[in-house]
């Protein structure tokens, strides 16, 4: 029993030293470095899934698991796609912009892929596409190489990045509810962290 009692007392917790909660999304600022960055240093893949993983607002298990034949048609990248959340089950749509169109392309040809080709093929033998571990490691580098603290940032900063950008900019959170794929408007709420962000900025503009 007092064995037991002195491991427990000892034992460090899972989450000493890290930042618990939700990852902080990308800014307009931090977009542009990023994106800047992948483009100077030729790393083709990189920036059609930074691309990517901001228009589609997509979880990393569903990013990860896009074919080419997802997002193209024939020789041509489409403006809109849409794929099964592997989560709930629904179906979400996304658009794809311009630059990314451009970048998967590239990516693409690159690597001449073919439509059944999953579009982040893993170079590990055992896994045939990115894993979320490795997508992880990758959204870390980005964010350390532009000067951003990489423990405030994660998978999801990606995911919540363009909802957040969008929201602040329409307050329209039944888009946002719809871009995100989420079936309860509670849902979306909890996810951006808007409550709290709009209550701080309607008190800021109060001047007593």
């Amino acid at each position: 029993m007092f064995r037991k009692t002195l491991q427990t007392k000892n034992q460090i917790p899972w989450n000493k030293g890290k930042l618990i909660g939700q990852k902080s999304p990308l800014t307009a600022q931090e977009i542009w470095s990023i994106r800047m960055t992948l483009q100077n240093d030729g790393r083709l893949r990189d920036l059609a899934l930074f691309n990517l993983a901001l228009d589609s607002k997509l979880r990393a298990c569903d990013l990860l698991k896009i074919r080419v034949s997802d997002v193209s048609s024939g020789d041509s990248i489409n403006a809109r796609a849409m794929v099964l959340q592997q989560k709930t089950g629904r179906p979400v749509q996304f658009e794809i912009t311009r630059k990314t169109r451009k970048s998967i392309a590239d990516w693409i040809e690159c690597l001449g892929l073919s439509g059944t080709d999953y579009v982040f093929p893993s170079r590990i033998r055992r896994s045939a596409h990115l894993s979320t571990r490795q997508y992880s490691r990758i959204v870390s580098s980005w964010v350390a190489e532009i000067g951003l603290d990489s423990t405030a940032y994660g998978t999801h900063s990606m995911r919540r990045t363009k909802a957040t950008l969008l929201y602040r900019r329409t307050k329209n959170l039944r888009a946002v509810q719809l871009l995100l794929g989420h079936s309860k408007l509670d849902s979306t709420v909890r996810y951006l962290g808007i409550e709290i962000d709009d209550a701080l900025e309607m008190s800021e503009q109060l001047d007593l």
